[in-house]
């Protein structure tokens, strides 16, 4: 493995395993800012959040990025382009990420969706034009997204601790390593290895955030307004999204959407403002 590829998953790898080294160390200590009894519904939860206050910290380093850097750059990013091609955008961006979706298909035993997968990445490449229409979805092969992380569970694996990891933001011991097994199961990673382009290659993920992030701009002031404690809200509602995520819809569950990153986006993302098919 060359450096090139351990700076795309190194710091995520990283986080992961010296967090879940600190977790051990203090599984048996008392869980510290505990939502009060005057908490909303939506903020109370069965927290597991051994590390909250370390949490809680670049939960707030994060959404310091985003009032400075990730919401203006959405806002502008949404204010310049016209729907249509904000939608292009996206379009390309889930295509390309086809791989890595297929393979989670696979691991979990869901053929019928792996097909979808394999019929979408087909029609949008070519008579979508390289993903820039979604033609798939009129042909009747819906968009699904799928990662290591639903996999894991889909085979038994528990959640582990909640984490939330700088830039990406919410998370859990169990997505967090299946976040470093998408990366690898993505074919761009040894492309960008390859051709030494790793840095050109980083612009789809900071694209796909901006997008994301751009149409969940009111949603998420709306929902920061009415939280008592938003990051406990957040926590909160990405548990119940990830639980809908693993079941394929197949039950209730709030959703909310993501804040920072398309990858690991933990909710629906439709246009706050605009209505987006698919």
């Amino acid at each position: 493995m060359d450096i090139g590829l351990c700076r795309r998953f190194g710091a995520v790898l990283a986080v992961v395993l010296v967090l879940a080294a600190c977790a051990n160390r203090n599984a048996d200590a008392p869980v510290a800012g505990t939502p009060s009894a005057t908490a909303d519904i939506y903020e109370i939860d069965d927290d597991n959040d051994p590390l909250e206050i370390v949490n809680r910290f670049i939960f707030a380093f994060d959404m310091t990025l985003d009032v400075f850097i990730f919401k203006p750059a959405a806002a502008t990013y949404r204010f310049l382009l016209p729907v249509e091609v904000r939608d292009s955008v996206r379009n390309v961006i889930r295509n390309l990420r086809t791989p890595v979706v297929l393979a989670n298909d696979l691991f979990q035993g869901e053929m019928e969706r792996a097909e979808t997968t394999t019929m979408r990445f087909l029609i949008n490449t070519t008579v979508g034009v390289l993903g820039i229409f979604d033609v798939a979805d009129g042909w009747g092969y819906p968009h699904h997204d799928e990662d290591f992380g639903q996999t894991l569970a889909v085979h038994g694996a528990g959640e582990g601790f909640y984490l939330v990891l700088p830039i990406f933001g919410p998370s859990s011991l169990r997505d967090g390593f299946g976040l470093v097994v998408d990366i690898l199961l993505d074919p761009l990673t040894y492309v960008g290895q390859a051709y030494d382009v790793d840095d050109e290659l980083l612009a789809r993920p900071a694209v796909g955030g901006i997008d994301t992030r751009s149409r969940n701009i009111e949603t998420l002031e709306d929902l920061q307004k009415d939280s008592i404690d938003f990051y406990a809200r957040i926590r909160s509602l990405y548990r119940q999204s990830r639980a809908n995520d693993i079941r394929n819809g197949a039950g209730a569950g709030d959703q909310v959407p993501g804040l920072y990153s398309s990858e690991i986006d933990f909710g629906d993302d439709a246009d706050s403002t605009e209505k987006t098919t698919d």
